[in-house]
């Protein structure tokens, strides 16, 4: 029998699986039968993204299960994001009807601001979502994402999204939206593993009632760009002896440990993959607790390195990165 993974109310009275299917890079038949899968494995939650390029399978693997008779759709919370060419309000609608679309599921259940930073807007081909200058950095709008989220805020109001959040927010960035907003976020998603845990922001969110999805949970270890920390390039608990260890007094992986450590942590970690047994292990992670001693180990990988550090758009004004949370 699939794990039975439990949901958090968000502060809007929704309720969320607190752990999902990251979807990055999953495209075409692969996206399509990772979804299957993980939906076979008990999965409810599923994130996508319209930058992701995958909205299409990620639809297409959902409304096959609900055909099978397996799921129906208010069985499964679907995830998608607005990208930051269509950050201006004339365009966040047609943006999320877009999605709408390529979901073919009626409506989207988490509707996220992907980056607080907007970007000259290009045109709907699909084909020029990273607008670049001769020097390779990012093309940038000057739209405010407050008048992105008051965008945001109709499509609630229209019923094509049950609920809006945002994606890389900083703490002042969250501060200033909640003070301005007439629908809170929800979530705040961002990146956070061992290697960036995420806690002063985790505890920022927690106070405001705002629920921290965490994407990348287990590294990038192979990303091009290269994870730059306090103290360098951080050591990967997943290949650490320690976190082995405790993998083994468990019956569980490294992985399995870090998912749990997050989830321990109050986030709802989305670990991409492709492979059933991988997909299999990232799930049943809810039948064993870490002892304070092992998430003091956990915490010790922290050195706020990212693997996502999207260093080519650091030149605007709401980059987030700037502050340490």
């Amino acid at each position: 029998m699939a794990p039975k993974v439990p949901s958090v109310r968000l502060n809007n009275g929704l309720e969320m699986p607190v752990l999902g299917l990251g979807t990055y890079l999953a495209t075409e038949e692969e996206g399509i039968a990772a979804v299957k899968m993980a939906i076979d494995e008990g999965y409810r939650h599923i994130d996508t993204a319209y930058f992701y390029q995958n909205e299409n399978q990620v639809g297409q693997a959902v409304r096959a299960k609900i055909a099978e008779g397996l799921i129906k759709r208010e069985d499964v919370f679907i995830v998608t994001k607005v990208w930051n060419t269509y950050h201006a309000p004339e365009h966040v609608a047609e943006a999320c009807q877009r999605s709408l679309d390529n979901l073919g599921l009626g409506y989207i259940d988490l509707f996220l601001i992907h980056w607080p930073m907007g970007w000259k807007f290009c045109g709907w081909t699909g084909d020029d979502l990273l607008p670049m200058n001769a020097n390779g950095k990012s093309i940038d709008s000057d739209v405010d994402y407050l008048d992105t989220w008051k965008a945001m805020e109709r499509l609630v109001k229209e019923g094509k999204v049950k609920s809006i959040g945002v994606s890389n927010f900083n703490s002042e960035q969250l501060t200033r939206l909640l003070a301005n907003c007439e629908i809170k976020p929800v979530t705040n998603q961002v990146e956070c593993n061992p290697g960036i845990n995420q806690r002063k922001l985790i505890e920022f969110c927690r106070q405001h009632d705002i629920v921290i999805t965490a994407y990348s949970p287990l590294g990038r270890p192979n990303m091009a760009d290269p994870v730059v920390g306090t103290a360098g390039i951080p050591k990967h608990a997943l290949d650490d002896p320690r976190v082995i260890a405790i993998g083994q007094k468990y019956g569980k992986s490294a992985g399995q440990v870090v998912l749990r450590y997050l989830v321990e942590l109050g986030t709802l970690p989305i670990p991409k993959s492709s492979k059933l047994e991988r997909i299999r292990q990232n799930i049943d992670i809810f039948d064993f607790s870490l002892t304070e001693e092992e998430i003091k180990l956990m915490d010790g990988f922290n050195t706020g390195g990212r693997t996502v550090p999207f260093h080519f758009s650091s030149e605007h004004k709401y980059f987030p990165f700037k502050l340490e949370y």
